[in-house]
Parts: C-alpha cells; structure tokens; sequence
C-alpha cells in the first residue's frame, strides 16, 4: 500500500488505536500454508484469498469476500475456519454460517468434502432442536436467525460468516437487524454481486462486518452516497475504494492473474433440499412400488419401475411438473429456489446462461417462473417448434444483449448447436449418461467460446438424483446389470434393491 493511500485511512479511521491495528495488519502480509487436514488443494488465487482472511481474522478486522460466482468462496472460508480449529484445537467457540435456505445442503456436501475433520450441526427445519453439544460449525438460515434470535445471541462465537451477503442490503428490515445483533468475534460476509453499484446496500454489509468503519447511514450518504451518485465526484469515488479496499477482496473470472489458473469449463455440484410438499410427493411414489410390482414380471414390470423413476425425478424437479399443475410456485421446489439464486448472481454480473432440462414441461415451468421473478424475456428451445422459429430463437440469444437466459430440452439444445454467447451452462437434472450431458454442455463450451464456462449440475439431496450422479461419476461396474444409455439397466434390479437406490434418506 502507498504512503497516500495510508494516509487516507489513517485520517478516516482517526481512532489511533484502531489505525494501529491497520498498520501491523498491512505489515503483516503473508501466504499461509493451508491445512493440513483440508482434503483438497487450494488454487493460487485461492489460497490468497484464505491467506487474507486469516490475516484479517488475526488482526480482529471484519471481511467481505465478493469473488465472482464459481471461484471457490465456500472453500475459502471452510479453509480459514479449520486453520484456527488447527491453531486452537482446544478453543470450543464455533463458527456459525448462515445461508439462504437453498444453499444448506450445499455448505454441509463442501464441509464434507474438504474439511471432513470440521464436526457441524445443521439447525433447521420446522422441528429444529438447537444443540446443547459443542460443535465446530453450526449451519442456518437467514429466516431461523431472526425466529429464534435468542438462541444465538445466547451464544459465544469465534466467527459469524453470512453467505449471500445482499440478504442484508437493507439496514431497515427485521431480518438484517437481527443478523447484526448477534454477537462474534469475528465476521465475513460473502457475495457474488458486484456490491460498487449500490452504495446503501454496501454500508449495510460492511456495517455487518467492521461496524462504524464507514460511520453511520445518514453521514455515510452525506459523506459519499450524494457526491458520488449525484455529483459524481472522483476524487470521494477515489477515497471510498481507497478505505475499504483493505477489507474488500474481489477477484473477476476475467481478471489477467485469475483466467490463467482456470480451466477453461469449471464444474460446480450444486446440492438442494426437498421442500416439504416435494418430500410428501416422494414417499406417497415409494410406498406405492412395492404394491404395484406384486406379481409383475418381464415388459410390464420394466414399464412400472421406468414411470416410478420418471416420477421420482420430476418430483425433485417441481411438484408442478408431477401434478400436471398450471399454478407453479417458486416456494415448492428447493431446486426452483436455488436456480433463482443462481440467475440472479448470473444476471448481476451481466453474463448468459444455457438451463438444460430433459423434460418440455419442466422447461415451460422455468421460462414461466424466471421471467416473471427476475421481470426479463426467457428464451425456450424445445422440439414444437418449427426450424424457423428455432432459428429465430437461437440467433436471439447469440445477438441480443437483452436476452440473458435460454432455457433448452436435452434432446432438442443439447446436439448440434453453437451457442457460445453463454457462459454458464445449469443441468437442471441430471440424465443416466454422462456423455449426453456432457454433450449438451459443449454447446457453449466449444471453438469460438472465448471465455471460460461456468457449468452447475443440480443434485437434490439424498434422492435418487444422487444414486444418478454417483453412478454417473464412478461408472459403477453394472455390467451384470446390462447397464445402458439410459435408466433401463434399473429395471433390473431386484425389490430390495430398488428400495435402497430409490428411498428418500434425508
């Protein structure tokens, strides 16, 4: 850091004892070694931006970790709780991560993956029991926070990480009050979204995690939202970057010193829950298979196990799709509700986006609840429409800038196709083959695909999607199973074993 910069902060922190802190933080500057109980590598960048966190964290200064969406946030973070768990072993304060509901079953899959040692306890859920035992992580949710507030504020802990940190943009609301009341020595927020644009909605997210950094709202829009957003002044632009910068870390998939440690197709598994409804739905299937395969061999049994499957999945798509309804609602499927998370951090970033579905139904569903919830123009490619209106619809996405979204059918986008001005492809769900998936992800991720691509494959949480993705992955030897392209090979398996690939385990 320049002396001017320095000295910027200096006159703007005024609390000597606070600037003195700022001055060992920035003299401090140094990469940790990762771990040595992280099962995973950190990518350059990666292991920078977990370096900066423990340095933050050690000198008692709050972050906002805003690296674009697919850079590995979560790791980053789950990296910098197990180096302290590492440091202090014997220091029983947990870490406590709140999510949107959605994102749950995605925090708990990561912990698993990479900091398997890192003990957590997920509380949520109509029927939630807050532990008395001690545990490394405690994982919720935004709403259960501001329910049940007493049972945090109760509580001493090391770190309060909050992820998609937009869910406090406004200081005003119930929920963000109550986020920033509870009590930790520490705090990181996370976000994918460019937060420069919205002044307002960054006081409240920096005032989450270094309070009175940037003084109170009302001095703080006198000070810097009306010279900057009215008077467009540079020089307070200039000054506003300069203070918070050292708590701010952003990094672009476009950045020179990032898109060389990439590949050029990033694969995220992206994990949801059932919502209530959907979980219903799932066992009324299941406890009726076994009545309707009583006595059934040969074609008609094969026919009942391939609807069952079908239901199965559609079920984990949206109730809507199963139940033939016409009246959808985003609140009914988790996988729904992720998928708008999802597109509106794509959305923000100002990057299209490819959703693959195998099913027209489930692509009309999409198109009817994304239009409406993020009020832009979806796109939808299926195999009712004439060569002329398909070309039509591809030509729009390729050209026009205000089309970000396409929503296509497996069979009818997934072959043949050059749609590279995407570069996030979602597999809404997943198909048996992984091939076909792939081949429909190379639709963006092909010659003329100038940009690295984002790929997200859906995966609701202990159904059959995950017996789908395991055995894709792992190539299961199902020889003997004359296992096929398809779900066919499944028609095979005996009763007992249809109940443990097919039953909900949550």
């Amino acid at each position: 850091m320049d002396e001017k910069s320095e000295e910027i902060i200096k006159k703007h922190m005024q609390n000597t004892k606070e600037y003195s802190k700022f001055k060992k933080l920035i003299k401090d500057t140094k990469v940790y070694e990762t771990p040595k109980e992280l099962t995973g590598e950190l990518r350059p960048y990666q292991k920078i931006g977990y370096s900066w966190l423990v340095q933050n964290i050690k000198h008692h200064f709050g972050c906002i970790l805003a690296d674009d969406m697919g850079l590995g946030k979560t790791i980053q973070v789950l990296t910098t709780i197990l180096h302290f768990k590492e440091e202090n072993p014997f220091d029983n304060e947990p870490a406590l991560i709140i999510v949107p509901p959605t994102l749950i079953s995605n925090w708990e899959n990561e912990i698993k993956k990479f900091t398997p040692t890192l003990s957590y306890y997920i509380y949520h859920g109509s029927n939630r029991t807050f532990p008395f035992e001690d545990y490394d992580i405690i994982l919720t949710s935004y709403g259960v926070v501001r329910l049940d507030l007493d049972m945090f504020l109760d509580k001493e802990w090391f770190i309060c990480v909050i992820d998609e940190a937009q869910n406090i943009k406004n200081p005003n609301t119930q929920q963000t009050k109550a986020i920033k009341s509870v009590e930790a020595t520490n705090k990181i927020a996370l976000t994918g979204t460019p937060i420069e644009n919205k002044l307002t909605d960054y006081w409240s997210i920096f005032d989450f995690v270094n309070k009175g950094y940037l003084s109170s709202l009302d001095n703080f829009k006198t000070k810097f939202v009306y010279r900057i957003e009215r008077l467009e002044e540079e020089s307070t632009l200039e000054k506003f970057k300069t203070i918070t910068k050292p708590f701010v870390l952003r990094r672009l998939k476009s950045d020179d010193n990032i898109k060389h440690e990439l590949p050029d197709k990033i694969v995220n598994d992206i994990y949801c829950s059932l919502t209530k409804k959907q979980i219903k739905l799932y066992n009324a299937i299941m406890e009726g298979i076994f009545e309707e395969l009583d006595g059934k061999t040969g074609i008609e049994r094969k026919g009942i196990i391939l609807n069952i499957i079908t239901g199965l999945k559609q079920v984990c798509n949206h109730p809507a799709q199963y139940l033939h309804s016409d009246n959808p609602k985003i609140s009914e499927s988790g996988k729904m509700e992720l998928l708008i998370t999802i597109l509106e951090n794509i959305l923000d970033v100002d990057e299209k986006v490819i959703i693959f579905t195998q099913y027209a139904k489930m692509g009309e569903i999409i198109q009817k609840l994304v239009s409406k919830k993020l009020k832009t123009d979806v796109l939808f490619l299926h195999g009712s429409l004439t060569q002329e209106k398909r070309a039509n619809v591809i030509s729009t996405f390729q050209e026009d800038e205000d089309h970000k979204i396409l929503v296509a059918t497996l069979k009818t986008g997934g072959v043949g196709l050059n749609l590279t001005a995407a570069q996030n492809v979602i597999h809404y769900d997943l198909w048996w083959n992984p091939a076909i998936e792939n081949q429909a992800t190379d639709r963006v991720h092909r010659i003329g695909q100038k940009k690295d691509v984002m790929v997200y494959r859906f995966i609701t949480k202990g159904t059959l999607e995950e017996v789908i993705d395991e055995m894709s992955k792992n190539k299961i030897d199902l020889a003997k199973k004359a296992i096929s392209n398809d779900e066919t090979f499944i028609t095979e398996m005996s009763d007992e074993e249809l109940k443990e690939k097919l039953s909900l385990r949550i």
